[in-house]
């Protein structure tokens, strides 16, 4: 491996997803920067990797960009991971990837496993195209102004959202998008994958059916959510 930064996606559940490519990367780092160090040590653990390993997190990727310089310039080769899929998507790494740029530090990815696009293949009405908005504004007036913009969108949305929020956030987007067709995955490839599809509202129902209307029963697994856009609703229609 030569010196420079390796982004290395990682499986989203099943670690049997995870490439050769990604583990000989994952070897022959000289250092790994993590989102979740915990999580990476899992992941090293089961395939026999031993390295250093430094957090690298959204409260932290600012300072850390000065410390992955200073390695580099000592011709390190960087492993960059997250906890889940893409470092950079919804996820950290673009502040040490565009650091690298500016730089002329030479930077590879070795793609992987993503909820995107596997919500994207499973849904069944993204097959022409997609928007990846990932996750949404935490305060309710936002997310129901940048909802109100996303239902204006030609192609399908897809979403992020944690398991505690997804009822609450597909009866907003009922009231946005109306009756389109909805798809929410959750726990892909992992043993309790579950693929859901219907209405948001009917979506919302079944949801809140299983852990009631004060969430006491709590949800697991992070969820992933497909929109179908305006033009495919309408083509739908006229089929």
């Amino acid at each position: 491996m030569e010196s420079g930064v390796y982004i290395v996606g990682t499986p989203i559940g099943n670690l049997d997803d995870i490439s050769p490519r990604a583990l000989a990367a994952l070897r022959g780092a000289d250092v790994i920067f993590a989102e979740d160090t915990r999580h990476t040590l899992k992941l090293m653990a089961r395939f026999g990797i031993r390295g250093p390993l430094v957090s690298c997190h959204k409260f932290n990727e600012a300072s850390r960009v000065r410390m992955a310089m200073e390695r580099l310039r000592a011709g390190a080769r960087l492993a960059l991971v997250t906890s889940a899929g893409m470092p950079g998507v919804s996820d950290p790494g673009p502040r040490i990837v565009d650091a690298c740029r500016k730089l002329g530090v030479r930077v590879t990815v070795l793609p992987g496993p993503s909820a995107v696009t596997a919500a994207a293949a499973l849904c069944g009405f993204a097959g022409r195209g997609y928007h990846f908005e990932g996750f949404l504004p935490r305060k309710p007036g936002r997310r129901r102004r940048r909802l109100a913009e996303l239902s204006e969108e030609r192609c399908p949305v897809i979403f992020f959202e944690s398991p505690f929020r997804i009822a609450a956030l597909l009866g907003e987007m009922s009231e946005a998008f109306g009756d389109r067709r909805a798809f929410v995955g959750r726990e892909l490839t992992k043993l309790n994958e579950e693929c859901l599809w219907g209405t948001p509202g009917e979506l919302r129902a079944e949801l809140e059916s299983r852990t009631g209307l004060q969430g006491r029963r709590k949800l697991k697994g992070e969820c992933v959510i497909a929109v179908e856009g305006a033009d495919t609703a309408q083509d739908t229609d006229e089929d």
